[in-house]
C-alpha cells in the first residue's frame, strides 16, 4: 500500500560480488526502495541478487552495505561453494529492520543450476521462462534499469521495447540503461533501441549513464506515459 510503483533491475548472472556495478545497482535499488518503489528482478545471482541485496539495506547506511558485500565477496559468484551460505550469513548479521522494504524475485527452472538469492523477500518462480521474463517486464510499469548481461537481458530489452512500442500494456514506461559504453560499445543495443523510438511516446523515456544519482532521479521523474 502506497507504493510508488513497481521498478525492476535486469542484468547478468555472472556479475561478481567484489565489481563495483554490484554495489551500485545494491545502491540505486536501496535509493528507490526507500522512495517508495517495489523492487523486482529474476531472482538470481549476480545484478539480479544486488538489487535484493539493496532492497535488504534499504533502512541501514550505506557503509553497512558495503561492509556485507566485502564479507560476501570471498564467493563473488554463485558457482563457488561459499556463495549462499555468505548470503545466509549476511541476513543474520544484519536482519530485516523493517516489512515494508521487501522485493520480489521472479527465477524460473530454466536456469536449474542457479540458485535463487535468499535476499529477496517474496519469491514467484516459474516454469516456463518465457512466461518468467514477459510477466517481469510487464509488472514493472515505474521503469526498467537494463545492466550490462547477456544474451537473457538483451532479450529482456526488446520484450520491453515492443510493449512501450505498441502500447500493449496501454503505457509506456521507462527503459534506463546503465553503462554507457557496455550499451553503445560492447553490446551497442541502446542506439537501435533509440531508433526505434524515434517520433514514438516512449521516446522521452529512454535513458543511458554511468551515475546512479542520475538513473534514480530519471526513474523517479518520468512516470508511466498512458
Amino acid at each position: 500500500a502506497g507504493r510508488r510503483g513497481v521498478v525492476s533491475v535486469v542484468g547478468g548472472h555472472d556479475m561478481l560480488r567484489s565489481e563495483p556495478g554490484y554495489l551500485s545497482i545494491a545502491t540505486m535499488s536501496g535509493l528507490l526502495t526507500r522512495a517508495g518503489y517495489l523492487m523486482v528482478s529474476g531472482g538470481g545471482p549476480g545484478a539480479m541478487e544486488a538489487t535484493h541485496v539493496g532492497a535488504w539495506f534499504a533502512e541501514r547506511t550505506l557503509l553497512e552495505m558495503e561492509a556485507a558485500i566485502t564479507e560476501m565477496s570471498p564467493a563473488p559468484l554463485y558457482k563457488n561453494r561459499d556463495w549462499l551460505s555468505l548470503a545466509f550469513q549476511t541476513m543474520l548479521k544484519y536482519p530485516a529492520t523493517s516489512e515494508r522494504h521487501f522485493s520480489l524475485g521472479v527465477p524460473t527452472w530454466l536456469y536449474g543450476h542457479e540458485p535463487p538469492t535468499p535476499f529477496a523477500s517474496h519469491i514467484a518462480k516459474y516454469f516456463a521462462n518465457s512466461l518468467r521474463e514477459d510477466g517481469l517486464v510487464t509488472i514493472a510499469t515505474g521503469g526498467i534499469i537494463f545492466a550490462p548481461g547477456s544474451a537473457g537481458t538483451i532479450q529482456e530489452i526488446f520484450q520491453d521495447l515492443t510493449q512501450n512500442h505498441y502500447l500493449t500494456t496501454g503505457m509506456a514506461s521507462p527503459m534506463v540503461f546503465y553503462g554507457v559504453d557496455y550499451w553503445t560499445e560492447t553490446k551497442p543495443v541502446y542506439p537501435l533501441v533509440k531508433s526505434l523510438a524515434v517520433g514514438k511516446l516512449y521516446q522521452s523515456q529512454l535513458a543511458i549513464s554511468d551515475d546512479i544519482a542520475a538513473i534514480v532521479e530519471f526513474i523517479t521523474t518520468h512516470k508511466p506515459l498512458p
